[in-house]
């Protein structure tokens, strides 16, 4: 993990086109301000782990479902 060190309006670049610029800084929270092209998606961790969870469920038959698919062949 690379640890960097910014103040209240200084940003950092990745990839060359997602910049993160240091909003407000207020006792132990930050506001941060992601500018990135409308084709990244970009989630909150706790979101993008339930979104992940959920692809994961339904990619899961449940046996009803699998004898359902054979019945319509």
């Amino acid at each position: 993990m690379l640890t960097l060190s910014r103040k209240k309006g200084e940003s950092l670049v990745i990839n060359n086109n997602i910049e993160v610029t240091v909003l407000e800084v207020r006792g132990d929270q930050i506001k941060l301000g992601i500018s990135a092209p409308k084709d990244v998606p970009i989630y909150r961790k706790e979101i993008y782990l339930e979104i992940q969870e959920a692809n994961k469920q339904s990619q899961t038959l449940s046996p009803d479902t699998v004898n359902a698919l054979k019945n319509l062949l």
